[in-house]
């Protein structure tokens, strides 16, 4: 019997956490686990600007596998773009081919946190202990329809009405916007700059003689 080759897959790179200076360039991925009234599972899908330290989203479903997962990431990428690089931990759901896949023909840097160093994802750790302790905890969810309610209206209020000392005392939304604007301005900055330099090569520039 002839074997099947495998196709190759691109391996994902593990490198130290590094704080990112813009909204979209790492997002932190993770799930966290709950239950309904009844005792069915709830699996969380948290994502996590590394920058602006918003709830890019939570989305609680029974079982998210890794192509309900790229599917996710794709509709994102609809509403705000995709990160250059996206943490994960070295969960099945994350390494698997259908993510590995997906973030090799969308441009997307998959960067799994080093065995053994749960501080590399220190972000959506800190974050999915709050939503644990002032969401999860907090109700008893009568059934997934509900959970969802909650839980978006808990990412909102996080976002919106929470300020961070890590941010200047500025809440997640708000800090993103601080970071849009500081790269507004330095674009504008560099424009200027070209156009000028431009004006003066044409300025000095010699026209042929008629």
């Amino acid at each position: 019997m002839r074997r099947r080759k495998r196709k190759k897959v691109p391996v994902s790179e593990r490198q130290p956490l590094v704080w990112p200076h813009a909204a979209n360039e790492v997002w932190s991925m993770d799930f966290v686990f709950d239950r309904t009234a009844e005792g069915r599972v709830i699996k969380c899908l948290t994502i996590v600007d590394d920058a602006t330290h918003e709830s890019v989203a939570i989305v609680p479903e029974r079982a998210i596998g890794g192509r309900p997962l790229t599917r996710i990431l794709d509709q994102l990428r609809a509403i705000r773009g995709l990160p250059k690089v996206i943490r994960p931990d070295n969960g099945k759901e994350f390494c698997g081919r259908a993510v590995l896949t997906w973030a090799h023909g969308r441009g997307v840097t998959l960067r799994l946190i080093e065995p053994g160093k749960p501080n590399q994802n220190a972000y959506i750790e800190s974050f999915n202990g709050r939503l644990r302790d002032e969401c999860l905890n907090e109700h008893w969810f009568t059934s997934m329809a509900h959970a969802k309610v909650v839980i978006e209206a808990w990412r909102r209020e996080y976002n919106e009405e929470r300020p961070k000392k890590s941010l200047g005392g500025l809440t997640p939304a708000a800090y993103a916007l601080r970071l849009a604007a500081r790269a507004a301005t330095m674009l504008r900055r560099d424009l200027v700059a070209v156009a000028d330099g431009l004006h003066e090569v044409l300025a000095t520039a010699q026209l042929p003689s008629v």
